[in-house]
């Protein structure tokens, strides 16, 4: 027991100044605290993720890939014809299916009836590279045939995804094909033209197909009334009916 006293005051003294040390021991120097506290918390920057609208249509695209959801990948189509324009357009066409030269070029709208499209288009004061112009399906039939109801429901949702990323005004569909597609209705396009829709936070507006107007030219007044309609829509309150 050398070295060990008997004293409580001593034992008393021993106690409190081991656990003055502990305390001591157990905070930083100020030196040091200054340190750690001269350094602020780093801020957590939210990360903002933003695509164009033609990167969010290739994106589509990308996701359509070499298509063979349905049958006529085996049917003779050549590739797919996804759609070409302005990806940020105030006014979209969407037409039924890709016929043999837009089958051959990759481009809807490209044969006697595209050149009648862009001459609509002209007349109400835009340009083709103005628009943007799809097709409710992206292969062709075999003989231009309508599409199937399997081949339509596996090739529609990529034509939503078109239109919810453009986001125009106004889309023209163009045809009884396209107008029933969109409308989900089996009504013509006779009862349904000359009317316009609310569509995906569009107006839709139902007007004869192109290839329609070559085999009856008395119907071009028509579609001269539902381009003026499109045309009104995008010009606005100030627009000439």
């Amino acid at each position: 027991m050398t070295g060990v006293s008997l004293d409580a005051r001593w034992r008393r003294r021993a106690a409190t100044g081991t656990a003055a040390a502990t305390h001591h021991a157990a905070e930083p120097p100020e030196s040091e605290t200054e340190a750690v506290s001269a350094e602020p918390a780093p801020e957590l920057v939210p990360v903002v993720l933003s695509r164009s609208t033609a990167e969010a249509l290739q994106g589509i695209r990308d996701e359509i890939g070499d298509c063979t959801r349905c049958k006529l990948h085996t049917l003779g189509r050549r590739q797919i014809v996804f759609g070409v324009g302005n990806p940020d357009a105030d006014l979209m066409f969407v037409g039924e299916a890709p016929g043999a030269d837009e089958d051959v070029q990759g481009i809807p709208f490209v044969g006697r009836a595209g050149q009648l499209l862009t001459k609509i288009i002209e007349a109400i004061g835009l340009r083709r590279e103005d628009v943007y112009i799809a097709n409710v399906i992206k292969c062709r039939p075999p003989e231009n045939r309508n599409p199937e109801p399997d081949e339509v429901e596996m090739c529609e949702g990529f034509l939503f995804q078109q239109i919810d990323r453009i986001k125009p005004k106004v889309i023209v569909a163009l045809g009884t094909f396209a107008a029933k597609a969109l409308l989900k209705t089996q009504d013509s396009i006779s009862r349904l033209r000359g009317r316009t829709y609310d569509y995906r936070g569009a107006t839709l507006i139902p007007t004869f197909h192109p290839a329609f107007l070559l085999r009856s030219p008395d119907r071009k007044r028509d579609v001269w009334e539902d381009m003026k309609k499109a045309r009104a829509i995008l010009q606005g309150p100030a627009g000439d009916e």
